[in-house]
């Protein structure tokens, strides 16, 4: 928590030491379909360079003792190729995260992650990892943007396994290596 609430102390004395047009706030719609409060910041750095400071946060659990919560931080930087916030942009992105997931029914495997599992069990833990982005910033007003952004990498993650999603018997730990995607975004952006 106290990691959270430095992220943000930074963020905001950034945004106080930026002028208004080198700043952006943005949410991502695809994380609030799932009703993950979501809040992102991009401030320029440069002619065509920017940060992008995301993070969501999931504390809700589903009927039925379903759980997916998480929170997870996103720093980004990215390169414009023409004017910074509109057009196309590449990045890289670092990731950290904690995860709480269990009693979802599924059958679903993904590149190499038994996410099946998540029907039986229950998986806590810490997430981290880095990545590579592309994406392209629509105009669609002077101070309204639609952003699309997809990335790939890496996720180191730590896990405790547990037999059910509440009280459950402790089972083991383990950790697991993931390769694949690691952001994608459908970002409605605010320019100030």
């Amino acid at each position: 928590m106290k990691r959270i609430v430095l992220l943000f102390a930074i963020l905001l004395l950034g945004i106080t030491a930026s002028k208004a047009q080198d700043v952006a706030i943005k949410t991502n719609i695809l994380y609030d379909a799932t009703a993950t409060a979501n809040l992102g910041v991009e401030i320029g750095l440069a002619k065509k360079w920017t940060l992008d400071l995301s993070g969501n946060f999931n504390a809700w659990s589903r009927d039925e003792g379903v759980k997916w919560k998480h929170w997870l931080a996103q720093p980004e930087a990215r390169y414009w190729f023409c004017d910074r916030f509109a057009g196309h942009f590449v990045g890289v992105h670092l990731l950290v995260g904690a995860f709480n997931f269990g009693n979802l029914n599924n059958n679903i495997s993904f590149l190499g992650s038994d996410i099946y599992n998540l029907s039986d069990y229950r998986y806590q833990g810490y997430g981290y990892g880095a990545g590579v982005c592309y994406g392209y910033s629509f105009l669609l007003g002077k101070h309204w943007n639609l952003e699309l952004e997809v990335g790939v990498g890496y996720i180191y993650a730590d896990y405790e396994k547990f037999a059910c999603d509440e009280c459950g018997r402790h089972i083991g730990a383990g950790t697991h290596n993931y390769f694949g995607p690691t952001k994608a975004a459908v970002n409605f952006v605010y320019l100030f």
